[in-house]
């Protein structure tokens, strides 16, 4: 028996030390950690519990008989973060340059379905050639088979897709389908066609990160939420998103101790918002003074900048944040805008965050480019996810709040549970200016001095329709609050709401506009 037992633990230090001293200095040079370096990173220290290290390939030609390294390219298992069960599988590169194979697919499938099953978050750490093109067929249908998990497990454990190296082809679309997606700049990169055939069919000439690297995703095609400079930053925030999510969508995310008081006054707040509705302000300012100690983790900030999207906590308990930001557009919503906020709802709604959506929105943006490239079938991804979510849902307008986008964001009239308004709230189906030239056009065009004449419509308009207590004496306001109340108002109500319950029609599922 001893002979065995050190017959098996020097297999167990090859798995461990992978194909040499070379190939790992190689990924060094890189800017890159191996695959054991970065679960080690992610879990508690120690609590690393490894799936099929032995696992090799059977395929053959090629070459591919006489190189049979045990993984066959990916470290799977499962651990611990901050004491709760996550999955774990990462690509080792250093091994066919992390290409997919049947074993390697098949490794993976298992630690889906573990994962599922255990009803554990899934983290996947990218860092993979594709499909490993000597296998053929076979690699592309280990492709197929993450994907359908990757559906299967939508909306019931967390997924989180961490980029730490190149992501090409098909293999792109897992991520794609996953909650969060994390990227590393200048070391990974995705893209479905390289540069190489980009420049073969249409002849333009680009870089990997020029074409599909982190700050594109993070800022142009809104594929990739977090972007950081390097691979500890990056998996230290994975570790701390994970704090704000449940396991699964049959719990709640984790509460924890909180010293900030829940009844604290936001005195602040009066100044950070100017009364003049054409007047910017940053509006995470107003987030900062709001959540428990001013922490929030921002989704999606580089992409669509004209909308927030936050998970914070208030009173120890994560809660979601929507909130238009006057500093970019006015803070109106277009086609980014209304998908990023669709997305984040859903997921909220997904793993039982409440929602809190801060209102100062004076529209959708006009324009020929937002018509004919579908804002409204866009807009209206936010209005389904909105319409569609059965968690505690709160709205408060800070000031303006016009047309259809106030509808769409969370308006008592599509199933906000409560809705709250500051004094310098304006709900209208349009500005006063803008409603006053429609309404007393004839008016202004025939008095003696038109400018006179539209100056008074406007004001006789705002007075009878758009003052702050217009909308609350019709029951489509709860309340006016005073703003520096607004912390212990949202925190009592969210209190009262935790019990919610509330069922939707029954059905397959819905068919959202795409």
């Amino acid at each position: 028996m001893r002979s065995h037992v050190a017959e098996l633990a020097e297999i167990r230090q090859q798995v461990l030390s992978g194909p040499g001293e070379k190939a790992t200095a190689a990924q060094h040079a890189k800017g890159k950690l191996t695959a054991r370096e970065r679960i080690e990173l992610l879990l508690d220290e120690g609590s690393f519990r490894e799936v099929e290290p032995l696992r090799r390939h059977r395929a053959t030609g090629f070459g591919l008989e006489a190189r049979r390294p045990y993984t066959d390219g990916v470290v799977t298992g499962w651990g611990t973060v901050e004491g709760r069960t996550v999955f774990v599988y990462a690509h080792d590169f250093r091994i066919f340059g992390g290409a997919l194979g049947e074993a390697h697919a098949a490794k993976i499938h298992k630690i889906m379905d573990m994962a599922l099953s255990a009803g554990a978050p899934l983290v996947s750490l990218n860092d993979g050639a594709g499909a490993r093109i000597q296998e053929g067929v076979t690699a592309l249908a280990g492709y197929g088979g993450i994907f359908l998990r990757n559906t299967r497990a939508s909306g019931v454990i967390p997924q989180i897709s961490v980029m730490l190296g190149p992501c090409a082809g098909g293999a792109a679309y897992s991520p794609a389908l996953t909650d969060f997606v994390f990227m590393v700049r200048d070391t990974s990169q995705m893209f479905i066609t390289g540069p190489d055939v980009v420049k073969a069919v249409t002849g333009e000439e680009i870089t990997h990160n020029g074409l599909g690297g982190a700050d594109v995703h993070a800022e142009t095609s809104g594929v990739c939420h977090f972007a950081y400079n390097d691979e500890e930053t990056c998996i230290a925030e994975v570790r701390y998103l994970l704090s704000l999510l449940p396991q699964n969508n049959r719990g709640n995310p984790p509460p924890v101790p909180c010293d900030d008081p829940v009844d604290r006054r936001c005195d602040s707040l009066a100044d950070l918002v100017p009364a003049d509705g054409n007047r910017p302000y940053d509006m995470a300012e107003v987030i900062e003074e709001i959540v428990d100690d001013g922490e929030y983790l921002e989704v999606h900030e580089r992409w669509a900048r004209n909308i927030i999207c936050a998970l914070a906590r208030m009173d120890g308990r994560v809660v979601g944040i929507v909130a238009n930001q006057p500093r970019a557009l006015a803070g109106v919503l277009d086609i980014e805008a209304s998908e990023k906020a669709a997305r984040f709802v859903q997921m909220c709604d997904a793993f039982s965050i409440p929602l809190i959506t801060l209102l100062d929105v004076p529209g959708f943006l006009p324009g020929v480019d937002q018509e004919h490239g579908g804002i409204i079938r866009h807009g209206a991804k936010l209005l389904y996810a909105y319409c569609n979510a059965t968690v505690p849902r709160i709205s408060l307008i800070l000031r303006k709040a016009y047309g259809g986008a106030y509808i769409v964001m969370d308006s008592q009239s599509i199933g906000a549970d409560l809705t709250y308004a500051w004094p310098t709230n304006e709900i209208a189906v349009m500005g006063a200016e803008g409603a006053a030239n429609v309404i007393f056009r004839r008016q202004i065009a025939e008095a003696e001095d038109p400018e006179a004449m539209r100056r008074k419509m406007v004001k006789e308009y705002r007075a009878e329709l758009m003052h702050p207590y217009y909308a609350a004496e019709r029951g489509l306001v709860d309340d006016v609050i005073d703003p520096a109340e607004t912390r212990s108002v949202l925190i009592r109500s969210l209190d009262m709401l935790r019990t919610k319950h509330a069922d939707l029609p029954s059905r397959k599922h819905g068919n959202p506009p795409q």
